[in-house]
């Protein structure tokens, strides 16, 4: 969440920067700042009928004292009528106060300059990408036919149980699932990060404070019964577990890492690009997470990309690296890096990690932050990334791995699943 005190200082700089987010409501800053004025002007008037409240009841008691119970009495008449007036003031004050977060949390984060401008994927700046792409045999077919050809995911099966974006992953299937999982934890954890198990479902506080609510709620399966919320995504329980918090910048970074089902409703989704395993309503991901002081975010959020160009690089799979326009952008990240593989079969790249800073947004919502050595307090800035998602990695390595022979596993994963080939 933007403060007050960014309107303020910059606002000119501050609509411009939601402008090129593809933000149309910058009205809201100029609102929000006359609210703020009014609320301002309250808190004096308030503050002034409190202080003659003070002074009037200090003279109260002297009369008392005094024996002067007549002039006391006409004084407290004075002090009814003061009260009656502060209380009305502080309704006011309040009322504005709410009105004024109310408008905040619709504002999206701002992004970093290095952001490029455009409302759409297409406009999305590539910084790296593989020279060649795989080709192919012909007859080679896309990883949904694949997985029926090795009995290894059953999407049929899933619709039954469940419905559609549910697939049932077995034998070898499961086994890829479960390697690639264990593989990403102790890449994870040899880079440093700790890795922690959390809760699938979060309360509301926990999905507001990362961005979550109100910005997606549609996206998001909700558990009325106990008004929890499902996770999208390992980085709102791993976050959640520092709000409220005032860390000692001594323990900084923070790096934890996590495996958990993601669960996405992707209201509206249909059509050949969500076929197979291209996009799911639950699927499998390892998040890497972390809390940097501000000076040192961006120098993290660099050592998350190579992190996770390595994790590329060891399955053998054609990838590239796009800088996040301004439009395509979440709503509480600062600049992300979207880390897409080619899927030779399909002939089409496919997001498979989303890599974020969002400076002191998320930190702002958690009230996360850190104390320096001179007891100086500022608000943090979060990290994560996506390292990996696993099901259109698991797409890609069936299409582009395939041979004659059957689906051949890449050299890092063998000792993971303990097999060299799926036929």
């Amino acid at each position: 969440m933007l403060t007050l005190d960014q309107l303020r200082k910059d606002t000119l700089f501050v609509k411009e920067r939601l402008a090129h987010k593809g933000f149309s409501e910058t009205h809201l800053v100029d609102e929000i700042i006359t609210l703020d004025d009014s609320r301002k002007a309250i808190k004096t008037d308030l503050d002034i009928l409190l202080a003659q409240r003070n002074s009037i009841s200090k003279e109260i008691g002297a009369l008392m004292k005094e024996g002067k119970k007549t002039e006391s009495e006409q004084l407290k008449d004075t002090i009814t009528g003061i009260k009656e007036n502060a209380d009305k003031l502080e309704q006011e004050y309040l009322t504005l106060e709410e009105k004024i977060f109310n408008q905040l949390v619709k504002l999206p984060n701002l992004p970093d300059q290095l952001v490029p401008k455009g409302r759409t994927p297409e406009e999305n700046e590539i910084i790296f990408s593989v020279t060649a792409l795989p080709q192919l045999p012909v007859g080679a077919l896309p990883h949904w036919e694949l997985a029926k050809k090795y009995d290894i995911i059953d999407f049929e099966l899933g619709n039954k149980l469940t419905g559609a974006g549910f697939p049932v992953y077995k034998g070898k299937g499961a086994a890829l699932q479960r390697a690639l999982i264990a593989f990403f934890l102790d890449r994870a954890t040899d880079a440093g990060y700790n890795e922690v198990q959390v809760p699938h479902m979060v309360n509301k506080e926990s999905a507001f404070a990362t961005g979550q609510l109100p910005d997606k709620e549609g996206q998001m399966y909700y558990v009325n019964a106990d008004d929890f919320y499902l996770i999208p995504t390992a980085e709102v329980p791993i976050t959640n577990m520092y709000r409220e918090e005032i860390i000692d910048e001594r323990t900084l970074p923070i790096k934890n890492v996590g495996y958990t089902p993601c669960f996405r409703r992707e209201a509206g989704s249909y059509g050949k690009d969500v076929r197979g395993l291209n996009r799911l309503h639950q699927f499998d991901k390892v998040e890497i997470v972390r809390i940097e002081k501000p000076e040192n975010s961006y120098a993290a959020l660099e050592e998350m990309l190579k992190h996770v160009e390595s994790l590329l690089q060891a399955l053998e799979l054609p990838y590239r690296i796009l800088r996040l326009c301004g439009g395509d952008m979440t709503f509480a990240s600062s600049l992300t890096y979207d880390f897409e593989v080619y899927s030779a079969a399909q002939q089409r790249w496919l997001e498979v990690s989303s890599v974020s800073n969002f400076e002191t947004f998320q930190a702002n919502r958690l009230k996360l932050r850190i104390k320096d050595a001179e007891h100086k307090k500022v608000l943090a800035h979060t990290l994560n990334g996506s390292a990996l998602a696993l099901a259109r990695i698991v797409a890609s390595l069936l299409e582009n791995h395939q041979t004659s022979e059957g689906i051949k596993i890449p050299k890092a994963l063998v000792p993971y699943t303990r097999f060299e080939l799926i036929h």
